[in-house]
């Protein structure tokens, strides 16, 4: 139930209302249902060994890429809680500043950083997922009424199935929808931190449903056929990132809209400032040699949101970096993908870690280098970058983990 909150992201409902409006609803559709399927295809393997082996995404890192391969993941795996913490807890504070009236964006903020920080400082087994379990229905029952209420209202129409950009759709527009959802492909090193929770009989029932295609179903397809749905009832011609918020103020009612805005952005921030907090913990046990107290991380993380999401102008810088982050990102899970897969898994089976390990840090580097390469090339070819970016890294890692055998079997 800690793992599920990631599927009330707001954030799912918006990109495929976006998707839809800028490469039509057929192309947004194959694509989300296509990259359901890779996800799970992906997150399987990876779920399924952490469960079995009980090692967080820091861990991982450091068996792959040594320890400063690892304090690099593990400072991204950090940057990513927090950067989507803003995100969410920017569009709950439009929410709110829109609803009530006395209180100002920067005021929403701070009351959400105050409640979000100390709710973290539970245990994942207990605590969140019976928070996360408790609020799943209200999430569920929100998302119903926003695709029953228009229906209800104005009668079904299917326009939302042929939404379409002014120019008309391309034949292969389902590419360019594929390749954003693999740019969030920081669930898999997400997956990681919480699958590790799981006991070990239970490796298959994660590796498949836990970790797999339900929750993608649900995460990608579900929420972004709604999200869909909900703009082309609104007959909207065009979507923000607030967008979907207000439609669902305005479909819901300002009460019952804001109280489901919070279940959802509730739910993910968990998550979010979780990832957060336990990753800087990571990181600063592995530069500086000493274990902070998780209450206190948590309060750093909370900060910075605060800042973040206060000062700034979260959406337009939120995006841009996480597009780059994003290359990062692939390259690891390309390694974690070679380095995982057909590899005996013991959870007592702990290697030497040194500063460096050569193969998963060339690896992560060539795969991100070329990635960076052809997404700085714009224009069409730079849809590729996060698909060749996994091929790189976890063929650039095969060829260096099997070059010292084959060294020895010739020596031989």
């Amino acid at each position: 139930m800690a793992w599920w909150s990631v599927c009330s992201a707001m954030v799912y409902l918006f990109l495929g209302a976006a998707l839809a409006l800028a490469h039509g609803t057929r192309n947004a559709l194959v694509g989300i249902t296509i990259a359901v399927c890779v996800f799970s295809v992906i997150n399987g393997p990876l779920a399924r060994y952490a469960v079995q082996t009980g090692l967080s995404c820091a861990a991982l890192s450091r068996r792959m890429l040594g320890n400063v391969g690892a304090s690099i993941a593990t400072l991204i795996l950090a940057a990513t809680g927090v950067y989507y913490a803003v995100f969410e807890g920017s569009v709950l504070a439009v929410a709110m500043s829109r609803v009530i009236p006395s209180l100002s964006y920067r005021g929403a903020a701070i009351l959400i950083a105050l409640y979000s920080t100390p709710i973290v400082l539970g245990s994942v087994q207990r605590w969140l997922n019976r928070l996360n379990g408790a609020l799943l229905p209200c999430y569920l029952a929100g998302l119903v009424m926003v695709a029953l209420l228009p229906v209800l209202h104005h009668g079904y129409s299917n326009a939302w199935l042929h939404l379409e950009p002014a120019g008309g759709a391309q034949p292969f527009g389902w590419w360019p929808c594929l390749t954003t959802y693999l740019g969030v492909l920081i669930l898999s090193m997400v997956t990681m931190d919480f699958a590790r929770f799981g006991r070990p009989t239970d490796a298959d029932f994660h590796a498949l449903v836990t970790f797999g295609a339900p929750f993608y179903l649900l995460t990608f397809l579900v929420n972004g056929a709604v999200g869909i749905f909900l703009v082309a009832s609104l007959d909207a011609q065009s979507i923000s990132e607030t967008a979907v918020v207000e439609a669902s103020l305005l479909t819901l009612g300002p009460i019952a809209g804001l109280a489901w805005v919070w279940v959802t952005q509730t739910r993910i921030n968990t998550a979010n400032y979780l990832l957060g907090a336990l990753n800087l913990q990571a990181l600063t046990e592995e530069v500086v040699g000493a274990r902070i107290p998780k209450a206190i991380c948590a309060a750093v993380v909370g900060g910075v949101v605060l800042a973040l999401t206060s000062f700034t102008d979260v959406f337009s810088y939120l995006l841009t970096a996480l597009s780059y982050q994003g290359i990062l990102v692939t390259a690891w899970v390309g390694v974690a993908l070679s380095y995982v897969i057909g590899r005996p898994v013991t959870a007592d089976d702990e290697p030497v870690v040194t500063a460096v390990s050569r193969p998963g840090l060339i690896a992560w580097l060539a795969g991100a280098l070329v990635g960076f390469a052809i997404m700085m090339l714009g224009g069409p070819i730079a849809s590729a970058s996060v698909p060749v970016t996994l091929a790189v890294s976890v063929g650039v890692h095969k060829v260096m983990s099997w070059a010292p055998a084959m060294s020895r079997i010739t020596s031989s």
